[in-house]
């Protein structure tokens, strides 16, 4: 009997490499995403919740899961719950991406 996949963060068993035991410091980025969610999802504004991120990350589908890292795949889910949410529209997130980028 074979058992079908149900997203690409399930590995059911496939060889995905060795772990690193190792820790490492999170850069700058993936501090302030990690601030973000827990602003969003914290008890006074309630934006979202954490099985909302973790669904939106498992339907990145499995080439975007694939070529992003952790916190990548955070910013992805974020950025498609704010804008599900009308939190956010497309065009203000491309509109604010532009500003910055022009101040590099």
């Amino acid at each position: 009997m074979s058992i079908a996949k149900i997203g690409p963060h399930d590995l059911g068993g496939d060889d995905a490499g060795k772990v690193s035991p190792l820790s490492r410091d999170l850069q700058w980025w993936e501090k302030r995403i990690d601030a973000l969610y827990r602003l969003l999802a914290d008890d006074r504004r309630m934006i979202l919740q954490v099985d909302e991120l973790r669904a939106a990350i498992e339907a990145l589908g499995d080439d975007v899961y694939a070529r992003h890292d952790y916190y990548e795949r955070w910013t992805l889910a974020l950025r498609n719950l704010l804008i599900a949410k009308q939190v956010l529209d497309e065009a203000e997130i491309e509109t604010r991406i532009s500003q910055l980028k022009q101040n590099r």
